[in-house]
């Protein structure tokens, strides 16, 4: 690809991103805030699992080598 063609291309992804909607950053934390919060019951690494069996991560059983 030829230097021109790519300086192109970026400019056009450059014209793309310029045109992205942005917010503030304290409007951002308070929406992930809010979602974390929201979910936070549903969250298994701070609840815990309702059953071991219900554990994906669990030993299934030991390793014995004879």
């Amino acid at each position: 690809m030829s230097s021109l063609a790519q300086q192109r291309r970026i400019v056009e992804q450059l014209r793309r991103e310029s045109e992205i909607k942005r917010i503030g950053v304290s409007t951002a934390v308070e929406d992930l805030k809010k979602y974390v919060l929201e979910r936070e019951s549903d969250d298994f690494l701070l609840v815990g699992f309702h059953s071991q069996k219900a554990n994906p991560f669990r030993e299934k059983s030991p390793c014995v080598l004879i």
